[in-house]
This record gives structure tokens, sequence and C-alpha cells, in this order.
């Protein structure tokens, strides 16, 4: 077997004994601890080379092991084109759905260079240039500034009525700096159960981070994109009223959130493999659980830093973290709407009311349990306790005009007009709904529709219609339509109900005179 080589920087401390101190061998092999037979050894191979010690000492260590050893090359005849492995790196990713591989790129390669190398040598020499491309930057936490977030399939509950096995979703939150962990079990990944973890998380940890990390989801990103990805409005409201910041990472990059990808494998190991053998019947009853294998999790200590998680996050994370605001975060939805003629916006078939010069505006609204709030340019400009009837109004007075100085002609007069073009029981009804509203305003929309079913039916149907729902006093749209869809209209009118004085004489009518005795 071939002796080990000294290390190099062994080997020029031997020439710089030998000739700029000007020591002998035995001297040399005492000082370094080598054997006096390896020193002359060195020295003869320096000797051979050409090499001292003033031209030694400017060399690298890798260049002085080339001049010592030189590897000898067996000249080839033959000159073999290297293979592109930059473009066999973008093809392999650009055409991953036609699942290319490197066989058929290297019979690509062949087809274009017979002289060229063989497959085992191709792949040897694309996968050692690939391996220098997988790189890693160390990141470095500062406390208390990031939380990095995701989820896992959980374990799943059972239901109690029909027995099925229902899958819940584990949600992890992880601290940078210190590795405080936070899992609990939702129902699904949706943005409900998305901010409500959140909320407690953050009550859990008693604090808020400066910046979180979420991945990708639906719930948290509207759309992903490595430089400007869009929040969802609900997540990115959730954020300012914590007042922290959102970086999402970037799409299929893991490693911006290494820190929760492996909190995700130490909860599955140390939360759901302790667990998989117990049988859960509800959310709750599953939590209690968790959160119990999580405070062993916090507490043990880690092998390196010889501190639990719980420590090094009171000593690293806590102290420059922010403090939790005075009241959590409210769960609220976000859409749209158009103003309609009627000041008013539908949400959930409820109409609210918004001040009047935004007329046939689009504005955003943000819903919460409790309240509706109307939003035009970021600026609130109306606000209402939600309502859960349907197709009724909720009307603040002061959104009222007190005359409609740009839209005069929507008044109930000119209303009534409109339906008199029609016919006169068209024009009763107008003027009753217009009437039993405690705002005339509240009417437009019904009269509207009304006066808007002349475009679908006669004149004449309409006109009867009207007399209809007058007599049955069904005075609304929704009866007018109903009564035109069914036909209603072309029966004839029902007859007036008989008094006591038109009825005939008959044995079992008793008459005035039975009851002044």
């Amino acid at each position: 077997m071939a002796n080990r080589r000294l290390p190099l920087r062994k080997v020029k401390e031997v020439l710089r004994l030998k000739y700029d101190c000007g020591l002998s061998e035995r001297e040399i092999a005492r000082g370094c601890q080598i054997a006096r037979s390896t020193v002359a050894d060195y020295l003869m191979k320096a000797r051979a080379s050409r090499l001292g010690w003033s031209e030694a000492r400017a060399l690298s260590e890798t260049e002085i092991n080339e001049r010592l050893f030189p590897v000898q090359r067996i000249s080839s005849s033959i000159e073999r084109p290297p293979p592109d492995c930059h473009d066999i790196y973008h093809q392999l990713r650009d055409y991953k759905k036609f699942n290319l591989t490197l066989s058929q790129l290297w019979v690509e390669y062949k087809e274009a260079h017979p002289e060229g190398y063989q497959y085992t040598q191709f792949c040897v020499i694309y996968r050692r240039w690939r391996g220098k491309l997988d790189y890693v930057m160390r990141q470095e936490h500062r406390g208390g500034e990031k939380v990095f977030l995701d989820y896992c399939d959980g374990l799943s509950i059972v239901d109690q009525v029909t027995g099925e096995l229902i899958l819940t979703q584990l949600f992890v939150a992880v601290w940078g700096a210190s590795n405080y962990t936070y899992a609990e079990a939702t129902m699904s990944q949706t943005l409900p159960d998305w901010i409500g973890s959140h909320g407690r998380a953050f009550e859990f940890f008693n604090c808020v981070p400066r910046v979180m990390v979420p991945d990708n989801l639906k719930s948290g990103v509207n759309h992903a994109c490595k430089y400007e990805p869009e929040l969802n409005s609900a997540y990115a409201d959730m954020a300012e009223h914590y007042g922290c910041a959102v970086l999402p990472a970037r799409p299929a990059k893991p490693r911006d959130k290494a820190k929760v990808e492996a909190g995700v494998l130490i909860a599955q190991r140390w939360i759901l493999a302790v667990l998989r053998h117990r049988i859960f019947y509800s959310l709750a009853e599953l939590n209690a659980a968790i959160w119990q294998c999580l405070e062993k999790l916090n507490t043990r200590d880690l092998r390196q830093a010889r501190k639990s998680r719980r420590e090094l996050f009171e000593t690293l994370d806590r102290p420059s973290a922010l403090p939790l605001p005075q009241r959590p975060y409210e769960y609220a939805e976000w859409g749209k709407a158009r103003v309609n003629v009627d000041y008013h916006i539908e949400v959930d078939g409820h109409f609210y009311s918004v001040p009047f010069r935004f007329l046939h505006e689009k504005v955003d609204t943000r819903l919460t349990a409790t309240t509706v709030e109307v939003f035009q340019g970021g600026e609130r400009i109306a606000a209402h306790v939600r309502s859960s009837v349907r197709g009724k109004p909720t009307t603040v007075p002061e959104h009222m005009p007190s005359t409609h100085r740009h839209y005069s002609e929507w008044n109930p007069e000119r209303f009534i007009e409109w339906a008199s073009k029609t016919g006169e029981s068209t024009a009763q009804l107008v003027e009753r709904i217009l009437s039993t509203r405690p705002h005339p305003e509240q009417g437009y929309r019904a009269c509207m529709g009304i006066i808007h079913l002349g475009r679908h039916y006669e004149p004449a149907r309409v006109e009867a219609a009207a007399r209809r729902a007058l007599n049955f006093n069904a005075c609304s749209y929704r009866s007018m339509k109903a009564i035109l869809m069914a036909g209603l209209d072309q029966q004839s009118d029902p007859e007036p109900e008989l008094s006591l004085g038109s009825l005939r004489p008959h044995q079992n009518i008793r008459g005035p005179e039975y009851y002044q005795g």
C-alpha cells in the first residue's frame, strides 16, 4: 500500500527548514516529527522538480502539489467535444413536462458528435458540473424578526354520527432565531382557518414578529410572484392590524422557509408520531393532545445549544418582538360592490346605504361578524351593523339627499307618471309602494322593476297584474312578476264577497229579529 502523503503545510515547512534555515535531514525529521527517510524523499522530489524555498513560498499548496506530484496524462489522438452542460440543465428544467432524460439528450449529442463521449462519461461530466450549482446561503436570523408558517397533513378525527374519518391540517409556526414552535390542528387551509391560526399563535407567543414568511397558499397569497406577490386583502388587513409585514417565500423555493420545513418534520416526529395510535372525536380534543406534546417539544434541550426552545425564545426573540395589540384581530372578508341608484349596496341580500354622492361608484366592502364597512379609494365612507334580514334596507338618514340636485328626475311623482303610461292600476300600485316605505327612495328599486316589466309583457297584461295585486294587497315587484309568470293576470278577477243583506232567504239564516229578543 502506498504511503500517505504529508499535508502540504508540512511539506512547505520541510522546504523552509532545509533551504532557509539550513538544517540537516535528521534535525528536520525531529522538528516535524516525521521519518528521516520521508524528509529525504520529499527533498529529492523538490530537487527533481527544481523547486526551492524562495519559489515555494510564493506558490499555493495546490501548485506545490502539482510540481511535486505531476500527473501523467495519456494523450489521445481523438479530440472529444465536451457536452454543453448549461444547455442540458435548461432543457431538463424547461421540458420537464415531456419527461426529458439525460439518455435522450445523450442520443442527440452523439448524433451531432459521433466521436463524442459515451453515455457514462457524458453523465459524469454533467453531474460534476451540476453539483457545483447546488449551493446554499446560510441564513442569519435576528431575534424577534421572523416567524415562518406552513401546513402539513395532520391526524384524523372520527365523526361520532357516521364514524367517518375526517383528515385535519396541522398549522406550524416557527421563530427564526430560537426555533420556538406553535402547532394546532384545523379542519382546512381556508382563509378563516388560516387567519384564525395566526391569531391563536400570536396569543401563544404573547408577542408578534416583525415579519411573517408564509408559503404561497391561496389563503394568503392571491398571485404568487418572485418579485411582487399579491397578498389576499384579508391577510394584508390582519398583518396591518398586528403591525407586521408579510414576505411570502418565492415560488418553488422551499429553502426560503427552511426553518418551518424543518419545524414541520419535527412536529410530525414529536407530535403526530406520538399521537398516531390515539382516537379523537373532536378538533378540541385533538388540539389539547397536540399542545401537551408541544409543551414537551419546546422545553426539551437542543443538542447543540444546550438550551430549550423556550429558553432561547425568552432571551432572543421575545425582547425584540412587537407587543400584542389591545384587541385581537376580528376576521373580515373583503369584497366589491357598486352603489345603486337608490345609493344602497347589496351585501348578502341586505341593502346598506352610502352617501348619495357615490352613486354608480365601485366601492370595497369589509364584512365582519357584526359590522359592514364601505370604502372608496381607501377611505371609509359608511359603516353599519350587519343584518341577516334579506331583502330589507338599512338606511342612515344622513346618507339621503334633501333634494336630488343631480338626479331630480328620480322622485315619487316621476315614478307615478311613468307608471300611469301603462295604466291607472299600475300607477296606484306604484303610489302605494312608495307611500308604505319610511323613505320613498327605498321603493325606487321595486318601482323600477315594475316599470321594466313592460319590456317583457304587453302593457295590458301589466295593468291586469297590477289590478290583481291591488285586490290581494300584494304590492311588491316579486308579486307582480309571479302573477305574470303564472299567467294569473289573464284570469278573471275574483268575485266580491257577498254582504249579509244580499243573501237569499234560507232556513238556517236566523236574521236580525232572532237576536233582538
